[in-house]
């Protein structure tokens, strides 16, 4: 006799509350000439690769919940991003999407608004109370 239970797996989005807000975007490559000297170390201290799906946040941002490794949906993209880095603080509202080293990619995006959802995981709110 063979039981089959079925459960119902939580997909990785269901476990976040989404917000969703407008920012300006632009993207970044990993160049000296566009970071601080060490262009595959982000602020945080992940390591890069061409390849990943990451964007650094203006500090305005960070105190909004986008902290180091929030999920972050960003309008025209299909992937999920995630917070690697944090960006210089004259920056307000701001995300930079990391295009590895593909610089004609990130002249291409430019600047833009964008709407951006972010996850907060639901079980962090109930820690919070």
């Amino acid at each position: 006799m063979v039981l089959l239970v079925g459960c119902k797996k939580e997909r990785f989005e269901d476990k976040f509350n989404w917000h969703t807000i407008k920012v300006t975007a632009s993207a970044y490559n990993s160049t000296k000439s566009q970071t601080d000297g060490s262009p595959f170390l982000t602020a945080y201290g992940d390591s890069l690769k061409p390849g990943l799906h990451c964007i650094a946040v203006s500090k305005d941002l960070i105190k909004k919940g986008l902290t180091h490794n929030t999920p972050v949906k960003i309008e025209g993209f299909d992937s999920i991003y995630f917070v690697k880095d944090r960006m210089h603080p004259r920056w307000r509202n701001k995300i930079d999407i990391y295009m590895g080293l593909d610089v004609k990619a990130a002249k291409k995006w430019g600047r833009k608004k964008v709407v951006i959802q972010y996850g907060i995981l639901k079980d962090s709110l109930l820690q919070d109370k």
